[in-house]
């Protein structure tokens, strides 16, 4: 792992730990296997299974965020993320593998900073589709509390505009 590369990631997290060694280890190796470089608009597309520390990293590294619609989140509370270059439709989808039991934190934050990118990450295909780029809504006034609201978050209720807080959701199955 390049050292500026790792203390852009620090200095974007806050401080060095484990799991930001493995977001900089997934993004490095995602990014050498599908050619990828940092992404300015939506050209590489991050799915992560979780909302650890490791995301900070592939934010830093390969220009994926929320806010750009590049860096979604499918919870599964796995440490995995989904790499997808739009332009070739290449992707890959890296799961880490179990690390030696019994290491301190710093044992682990040397391990992952060590390691082949290969004996950390199982390579697999992905299993998500690639998403849409991202979408631009119009802005609706939700007629309950008067806030904006995005029109793909706005419900229907009485022929009233009402946003995600204020709809009462209907479904007699799961009362």
């Amino acid at each position: 792992m390049e050292q500026e590369q790792w203390e852009r990631c620090v200095a974007f997290h806050g401080h060095s730990c484990g799991g930001l060694a493995i977001g900089c280890r997934a993004a490095l190796y995602a990014a050498s296997l599908l050619e990828l470089s940092f992404s300015e608009d939506e050209q590489v597309v991050c799915i992560s299974e979780n909302d650890a520390c490791g995301v900070d990293a592939i934010q830093v590294l390969l220009g994926c965020s929320a806010g750009k619609g590049n860096l979604l989140f499918h919870m599964t509370g796995k440490q995995a993320f989904s790499f997808y270059e739009r332009k070739s439709g290449r992707s890959v989808r890296l799961v880490l593998r179990p690390k030696p039991e019994g290491m301190t934190k710093a044992e682990s934050l040397a391990y992952y900073q060590t390691h082949a990118p290969e004996e950390l990450f199982e390579v697999k295909e992905t299993t998500l589709r690639l998403p849409e780029p991202a979408r631009i809504f119009r802005s609706v006034r939700c007629d309950g509390c008067g806030e904006i609201a995005s029109e793909n978050h706005i419900h229907l209720e009485n022929g009233k505009k009402l946003c995600e807080d204020c709809y009462r959701s209907y479904d007699r199955f799961h009362v």
